[in-house]
């Protein structure tokens, strides 16, 4: 589907999912003929679970380093979860004050 499509689903704009890919909190979209961006299922899936991460707190730099280490498959788990866990914490700390 064309940005335009991915639009109506996610409910944010263009401007914004352009931004989510060239910052690196999505990975690379696949692309068209003539540099068309082609959102896929797992696309959403990565832009659904941005933004709810997001809105829970987490900090873009997270889930920025989230993302790349992702892409290095299984061998990055533990990695991935630390993240998880430091930002649970600072935002059980911000709960607390």
């Amino acid at each position: 589907m064309n940005i335009s499509e991915a639009v109506k689903i996610t409910g944010l704009t263009a401007a914004t999912l352009r931004y989510y890919e060239s910052e690196g909190l999505i990975p690379p979209v696949n692309r068209k003929n003539g540099g068309v961006r082609d959102y896929q299922k797992d696309d959403l899936g990565w832009i659904d679970f941005i933004k709810c991460m997001r809105s829970a707190g987490l900090s873009v730099e997270s889930l920025i380093e989230y993302v790349k280490l992702s892409q290095g498959g299984s061998t990055t788990l533990i990695a991935r979860k630390d993240i998880l866990m430091e930002e649970r914490k600072k935002l059980l700390d911000r709960m607390t004050i």
